[in-house]
């Protein structure tokens, strides 16, 4: 199954299944963000993406200069591990990973969540690639990606399961729009998909295609 249809079928099964007050509340929250103008801010295709030192799950620091030099480079900005859109998004790339690996690419994940929250989540769903974790979305700000969780929102997401505090720290209730880049070895983004609506992702396939279009023309 698609990456799309199984984002489509959680939505339809939170639609059905949550109270109306709440998931009124949850469309409400993504309207003010697309209307907000947020995405006007993020990187886009040809930008220069401005680099990151980043912590992995086991400490060790990466930077994109380092993951760059070897080949293009797969960024995917998600919320969480308690987010389940996420954790469909990182399944599905996990299953192209033998791919963009054998095209010359790397993978790597970006959350606030602090290194031993992001290192259950790759327990959870069999990650192969590292996640970095962004303490309090600075990086996530830098770019322009990030943004504060409505206040109205933050007891119903500690209800279910999302209690920013004890995933990222305390007071920190700062979430990056949920994005994915291609960067090439120069530095550029060569693919970008950025959308405040946290139930859509990018197509895998889609991101497989552009590496693999950049390995041909940096080989020819």
């Amino acid at each position: 199954m698609s990456l799309s249809k199984e984002l489509s079928e959680l939505k339809a099964h939170v639609l059905t299944n949550f109270p109306k007050e709440t998931t009124d509340k949850f469309a409400e929250s993504i309207e003010e963000l697309i209307a907000s103008g947020i995405v006007n801010h993020a990187p886009k295709i040809d930008d220069q993406l401005k680099d990151f030192v980043l912590s992995n799950q086991s400490g060790e620091q990466r930077s994109l200069a380092e993951l760059r030099a070897s080949g293009p480079v797969v960024i995917i900005f998600y919320r969480g591990g308690w987010c389940p859109y996420c954790n469909l998004e990182l399944h599905a790339y996990q299953q192209i990973l033998p791919q963009l690996e054998a095209s010359g690419a790397q993978l790597v994940a970006i959350t606030p969540e602090l290194p031993d929250n992001s290192l259950s989540t790759i327990e959870k769903n069999s990650l192969k690639f590292e996640v970095l974790s962004d303490v309090g979305s600075d990086y996530a700000k830098e770019i322009g990606l990030a943004f504060s969780l409505p206040e109205n929102l933050r007891p119903i997401y500690k209800e279910l399961g999302g209690d920013l505090e004890k995933f990222n720290g305390a007071g920190q209730f700062d979430l990056p729009i949920p994005a994915t880049f291609v960067v090439d070895s120069d530095g550029k983004v060569a693919f970008a998909h950025v959308d405040p609506d946290y139930t859509t992702r990018a197509n895998p396939e889609d991101v497989l295609s552009v590496v693999q279009e950049i390995v041909q023309v940096n080989v020819a």
